[in-house]
């Protein structure tokens, strides 16, 4: 469920050492601003506010307005996610 007007989809591109939460490449998840959709919770706050851009038409004035990608806090081991902005239907 998407509170605004596109849907945002999570997907692990890399993990560098051992995720403590178990995500491995290629898992995806349905995000938004009411939903973690089962992203680990730490890295959903950390990245909650592009989320919420994106879903709601922002972007920045570099690269591609609806593709994002993001690496989670823990830099021992890195998990890396793919946001991409998909119009909701």
């Amino acid at each position: 469920m998407s509170s605004g007007n596109w849907r945002i989809v999570g997907t692990i591109k890399r993990v560098r050492g051992s995720c403590t939460i178990g995500h491995k490449v290629g898992d995806q998840f349905e995000l938004s601003g009411y939903s973690s959709g089962g992203l680990c919770g730490y890295f959903y706050h950390d990245i909650f506010p592009f989320i919420t851009m994106l879903e709601y038409g922002g972007g920045f004035p570099w690269g591609d307005p609806d593709v994002m990608q993001w690496e989670c806090i823990d830099k021992a081991n890195a998990v890396t996610i793919e946001l991409r902005r998909i119009q909701a239907s």
